[in-house]
């Protein structure tokens, strides 16, 4: 197989500016979209929110989200452009919430993620969360049970090894321009990696 260029990808802040297209890439992976003033409200007024976003160039291929609150980073939102997925453009978004919550001095990292979405779940098992609760009938669309995920405390040692060993992964990967070229097992990245219906306290919008 011959491997392509090394993928050169940039993690940035959220912009207003850049809300026209993580929206095309909400509609595109959510069946429950959030409401299109969600992200501005969040950008705008939430002073524990954090998004970021990945460029591959100047094309925006995905997003995440995060609250810090207190001692625990909450993951809110998650998404990578249909385009580039299987590229594991997730994971490295998945290494840069995981430090800013590091940063942060939060504790531990959670989220809520569909019961059925088996691919989510092996990719936040990886980087090491653990199934640790339900949210019955969570989903809006389907009533659809969310499985809570959280890790162990993030600056043990077993987690910084396995944070650091899957970055130098990712890192080798890159350099050998092979991190979207060789197969991928189910779970290294995931197409629907956040199904929450809309930001706490954003309402159903109009």
């Amino acid at each position: 197989m011959v491997a392509r260029p090394p993928l050169r990808l940039r993690i940035e802040a959220m912009r207003l500016t850049d809300l026209p297209a993580v929206y095309a890439i909400e509609l595109a992976s959510f069946t429950t979209p959030w409401p299109p003033h969600a992200y501005r409200s969040e950008l705008e007024t939430n002073r524990m929110a954090t998004y970021l976003v990945v460029r591959a160039a100047d094309e925006l291929v995905g997003y995440a989200g995060m609250w810090v609150m207190v001692d625990e980073a909450h993951i809110t939102t998650f998404a990578v452009h249909p385009a580039w997925r299987r590229r594991r453009v997730g994971e490295r978004l998945l290494l840069a919430l995981l430090d800013l919550a590091l940063e942060r001095r939060a504790r531990e990292a959670t989220l809520e993620v569909r019961l059925s979405n088996l691919p989510a779940r092996r990719l936040y098992e990886k980087y090491g969360f653990r199934p640790v609760g339900i949210r019955p009938n969570y989903y809006s669309d389907d009533r659809e049970d969310a499985l809570i995920m959280t890790t162990e405390t993030l600056d043990s040692a077993r987690m910084a090894e396995r944070i650091e060993r899957l970055r130098a992964e990712l890192a080798t990967l890159q350099a050998h321009g092979t991190a979207g070229s060789q197969p991928v097992r189910a779970g290294d990245e995931p197409d629907r990696p956040r199904d929450q219906p809309h930001p706490p306290g954003a309402g159903p919008g109009p």
